[in-house]
């Protein structure tokens, strides 16, 4: 076996050992078999949150499990393929099974990536909330792209998406729109998004053609589970109820019955207009329990993050990405340095690259090209 491709198969198998190492492989069959026991509890669903949970907590195991063996599989095949190529001297045998641990190798990769979401709250559903920046027409839009790319980039993946609230721009777009995104490790990947994202591009509410800049801000909280104590005070709380608005369409809902919750010790306002006023404090204060749930995981890491942003350019305060359509196609994260030319892509959804880029770096400490600079 070719030395190259003796590196990849040892890159492989030092991604299985981490997924055996993350998913506690020496017990994973026995909780499979307590998970399986419990589900058969004819009593399970008479509290469908811990149900729900409960069978979540299966699904997530399950999926570990059968990526491990997967991709454990396919390395014996691609393993014995070629063996077997070399032994009758088929270079096309060869050849192909190379290809397909060079494939493998990348999936693997992914998946270590992915298995090292476990932060406090990685797993939880998540809230993001879009805001445009100064600018008028031309953040309300930009906000509305952005709004766009991260329902795409949800809808990829298999994601639920709720959304919560919204307002609309005064000629185009959106002033601000808040969802809440459902699925495993929502927040995990899209933690990482929360900053100002800038665009550059020729406007086209500019009958001059001019180019113009754009600022919004995007925030991501995770949903907080029943199990995690969050206590607001009610003193330190105003409920207010008023008319929902907005420019119609399926998207919006238009009720007397819209609830913005103001929590006045951290000056954080949460607002919900479904259709039932019960269920939008229920939703309201959910949210406002996940922002200072963030408030709480921000202080934890507050060392780090005042590391991490006095080593960027202050005059652009918190923006970690930047999307420029004029006068070439780039999109690049300015945390890690990771771009690409295809901005259609990443307006699409094709987000994974960048996400997975920064979430090397917040293990790791450093980013790929540091890293790989260091090799």
């Amino acid at each position: 076996m070719r030395a190259e491709t003796q590196t990849l198969v040892s890159e492989i198998e030092k991604s299985l050992e981490l997924l055996r190492q993350r998913m506690g492989w020496e017990t994973a069959q026995h909780r499979l078999e307590e998970f399986n026991a419990r589900v058969e509890d004819p009593n399970l669903w008479d509290d469908p949150a811990k149900a729900q949970k409960l069978m979540r907590d299966r699904q997530s195991l399950v999926d570990a499990m059968d990526t491990h063996n997967a991709i454990q599989q396919e390395l014996n095949d691609s393993v014995e393929l070629i063996e077997m190529g070399e032994m009758e001297d088929d270079a096309e045998i060869v050849a192909d099974a190379e290809a397909a641990l060079k494939v493998l190798a990348k999936r693997a990769a992914a998946k270590e990536l992915e298995a090292l979401l476990n932060g406090e709250a990685d797993a939880n559903d998540t809230f993001l909330e879009i805001n445009a920046g100064a600018g008028g027409t031309e953040s309300c839009d930009w906000a509305s792209m952005l709004a766009r790319m991260y329902v795409r980039w949800a809808e990829k993946r298999g994601y639920t998406v709720e959304l919560q609230s919204e307002q609309s721009g005064d000629e185009a777009g959106i002033k601000s729109a808040a969802y809440k995104i459902s699925g495993h490790n929502a927040y995990g990947w899209l933690k990482s998004e929360s900053g100002v994202h800038r665009l550059v591009r020729i406007s086209p509410f500019d009958s001059a053609a001019k180019r113009h800049t754009s600022f919004c801000s995007v925030w991501v909280y995770p949903v907080v589970d029943d199990d995690i104590e969050i206590d607001v005070n009610p003193a330190d709380i105003r409920i207010d109820t008023y008319r929902s608005s907005g420019a119609g369409g399926q998207h919006v809902n238009t009720t007397d019955s819209a609830v913005r919750i103001t929590h006045h010790p951290t000056g954080i306002v949460v607002t919900s207009s479904e259709k039932s006023q019960h269920q939008n404090r229920d939703i309201a204060m959910k949210a406002l329990k996940s922002r200072l749930y963030q408030l709480e995981l921000d202080r934890r890491n507050a060392a780090i993050t005042e590391a991490h942003e006095s080593k960027g350019d202050a005059g652009w305060g918190n923006q970690i990405r930047s999307y420029v359509l004029q006068p070439y196609q780039m999109v690049k994260d300015l945390r890690t340095n990771h771009e690409t030319s295809d901005t259609k892509g990443v307006l699409d959804g094709d987000l994974d690259p960048f996400m997975a880029a920064t979430l090397a770096m917040d293990v790791s400490g450093k980013s790929r090209a540091e890293a790989q600079g260091e090799g």
